[in-house]
């Protein structure tokens, strides 16, 4: 019934399996790939025919985790899964990328990839698993893909490269790098990373393409024993078009683009394709449609561009392949803003706000592993006002999620540990204007705002967009590309950090890959450019105010001991709730005993952090304190002295002189000094008001008191 096909290998000390046949046998392609314990699912379906009326492949790559998968149930009223979350955008991003541009080139039939993960062991991150399946699935499809490809995650430990590290190992890794790419060349690489140097970087890459190999060579075994037909596609020859359309407008074309301003450039150049346009598509028998003429157009431009480049170093706004575009930043710009930053590089602009909460601000995630707590965010937003057009408003797309995960993690490295800087912080980048990398705008502005409202960072963190243009063995790196740049080259090249090293590094490749050499050359001008940038951004502020804003919170952070955070609680949380209400402080509590009290008033603070010692503080002996008298009886009266703490200061020890009635000296609510002189036999407190002067507070001489 089943005519099951496996392919099995060990790999990074672990065994991974393919198996195809057995599962979606009606897909186009279908594996189910595992790697020690954890397993998905991928399948590949692919129209029949070409999607009409578009000029891009309609790809779509959609990457879903399952609760069964780790034994939970989800939350929520209906106990299902839903929208995808970020995680799953982001994974579901980082399969497409590497697969885009390795099918054939005019494929426009619309394709839909579905990875699932069906079991998660809790040790092994399914998402570079995802990627190989994807890879094989589409392998065995037919349909025009020219991989397959590999993927590894590589960590840093302890000097070392380390293949796809546990969960556990990620812990102590100052490196999280997930790269793909074919037997050949690199395609893609998203990192995180604690400023390691350019050449450590580049050997993680490296290694990472070395080490994924082996699964090539089993798609490849699996493939050769499972695969269906290779479909039958003829890109359409468009030669003929190709060269009729360059004689008319090229011309024109070189022209429009040594315009430097964007607007009166891309002014120019749609007057040129409205000429190309009326010229070519008409009734005529023959004639091209308006998408054909409109994709050879934009092979036309590109040419242009890309020849320019490579043969005289000159680029569309006229700087040359190293030159960063002017730089100005600015701080503390929006007035009750925690901090705030406006970073403009050319045409690009971020306005870029920080706010600083508290534990109640922290976000839930919700994993296949468990739920974890958030403390930073950064979200990015890219309204189409800031490329002068119209369109879609709301949630934010996938676009805006990978991106705004890419800065997240650009700045994440150089973070101060929470229990030194114990804020929830909140990064809004408002994309304002766009024309190059938004993203790396993004990184500079996140550093800024962050700086400007007190927050300490490690070191200042900057990020340049790099490009490339290559043909044949001939090839140049750009630095801070501008947005034709970026449509027209052959890869985006992001790198961000410090002065020290680099905290992210993302690469896609819209070629077949690049190599080792052309790594290492943008890596190297990368550095430069990010040098320049750090020390532009210093103009404006070049390390973190030493204070907090005007209306930032303050937390203020205790620690009582295990026992008492009941005492602090109290019963159906009476005690903490008269805390909250009555200063006006927000109270978190932690289980090891770590108590955050935050407000903007520092009042409010102190008198918290007072109630909450005076509950968990035992007094010594030999101190003076301020009390009230909660009774007066006919031995004495009792003081209230130390948070909820009484004690009985005895008749004789009112005065000098033993008075007739302790009512002679005291009243209840009366306000009085006393010293704690100890313990009786009984662990009762014995309190002393007559070696205290009652004015002053302070202690009054021995041979006085007597």
């Amino acid at each position: 019934m089943f005519d099951i096909q496996k392919e099995s290998i060990e790999w990074g000390g672990r065994t991974l399996t393919l198996e195809t046949g057995k599962i979606a046998r009606q897909a186009d392609g279908a594996v189910l790939a595992t790697y020690g314990e954890t397993t998905v699912l991928a399948t590949v379906v692919s129209e029949k025919e070409p999607k009409p009326g578009f000029d891009f492949f309609p790809l779509t790559v959609n990457y879903q985790e399952k609760a069964f998968a780790a034994g939970k149930i989800p939350g929520g009223f209906f106990k299902r899964e839903g929208r995808p979350s970020e995680h799953e955008t982001l994974t579901s991003r980082l399969i497409d990328r590497p697969i885009r541009p390795l099918f054939v080139e005019g494929y426009k039939n619309d394709t839909q990839v579905i990875i699932t993960t069906l079991a998660h062991d809790l040790e092994t991150q399914p998402d570079v698993l995802a990627m190989v399946a994807a890879s094989a699935a589409l392998t065995l499809s037919g349909v025009p893909f020219m991989g397959p490809i590999g993927g590894a995650r590589v960590g840093y430990i302890d000097g070392e490269y380390v293949l796809n590290p546990t969960l556990d190992q990620m812990e102590d890794t100052l490196l999280d790098l997930v790269v793909a790419g074919t037997d050949e060349a690199v395609l893609m690489v998203e990192s995180e990373a604690k400023e390691l140097s350019e050449d450590i970087m580049l050997g993680a890459v490296m290694f990472g393409h070395r080490e994924f190999q082996p699964v090539i060579d089993a798609i490849i075994r699996l493939a050769e024993k499972a695969a269906k037909e290779p479909r039958e596609f003829q890109p359409e020859d468009r030669s003929a078009l190709t060269e009729k359309i360059t004689a008319f407008a090229k011309a024109d074309l070189k022209k429009a683009y040594a315009i430097r301003e964007k607007a009166d450039r891309r002014a120019a150049i749609d007057d040129v394709k409205a000429r190309v346009m009326a010229e070519f598509v008409t009734d005529a028998e023959g004639a091209p449609t308006k998408q054909q003429a409109g994709d050879v157009f934009k092979k036309v431009e590109a040419s242009i561009v890309r020849g320019q480049i490579l043969d005289d170093g000159t680029r569309i706004d006229g700087r040359d392949l190293k030159t960063v575009r002017p730089i100005m930043a600015e701080v503390g710009i929006l007035p009750r803003a925690h901090g705030s930053a406006l970073f403009t590089r050319g045409e690009t602009q971020a306005l870029v706000v920080a706010t600083l909460g508290t534990g109640d601000d922290e976000q839930f995630v919700d994993l296949l592993e468990g739920t974890r707590k958030e403390t930073f965010m950064l979200h990015y937003n890219f309204p189409p006002y800031s490329v002068g057009e119209t369109g879609r408003m709301g949630s934010p797309g996938r676009r805006e999620i990978g991106h705004g995960k890419l800065a997240w993690r650009a700045v994440h490295p150089m973070l101060p540990a929470h229990h030194d800087f114990p804020y929830t912080t909140r990064l809004v980048s408002e994309i304002t204007e766009s024309n190059g990398s938004s993203s790396m705008a993004t990184v500079c502005g996140s550093s800024l705002a962050m700086m400007d409202a007190g927050v300490p960072l490690k070191a200042p963190v900057a990020g340049i967009a790099m490009g490339l243009i290559k043909e044949g063995d001939k090839f140049a790196v750009l630095s801070d590309i501008l947005g034709d740049e970026d449509h027209l080259g052959d890869m985006d090249f992001k790198v961000a950090g410090s002065m020290n090293g680099i905290t992210s590094l993302q690469m896609d490749i819209k070629i077949d890959g690049i190599t080792e050499e052309i790594m290492k050359v943008a890596l190297g001008q990368a550095k430069d450019g990010r040098v320049h940038i750090l020390g532009e951004m210093g103009k404006a502020l070049g390390e973190a105010r030493a204070e907090l804003g005007e209306y930032a919170p303050r937390i203020e952070v205790i620690n009582i001991p295990v026992d008492k955070i009941r005492e602090v609680i109290g019963s159906g949380g009476k005690v903490i709730r008269e805390i909250v209400e009555k200063t006006g402080a927000k109270v978190d509590i932690s289980d090891d005993g770590t108590v955050k009290i935050a407000s903007s008033d520092g009042k409010a603070i102190k008198a918290a952090l007072n109630w909450i010692r005076g509950i968990t503080a035992e007094p010594e002996v030999g101190m003076i304190y301020e009390g009230t008298v909660v009774k007066v009886v006919d031995f004495g009266a009792f003081v209230n002295f130390f948070g909820p703490r009484d004690g009985l200061v005895h008749i004789s020890q009112m005065t000098n002189g033993r008075p007739e009635k302790s009512s002679d000296v005291v009243k209840e609510g009366q306000k009085v000094w006393v010293k704690l002189m100890g313990f009786d036999e009984r662990g009762k407190v014995r309190l002393s008001m007559k070696v205290v002067d009652q004015e002053t507070g302070t202690e009054i001489a021995k041979d006085a008191a007597e």
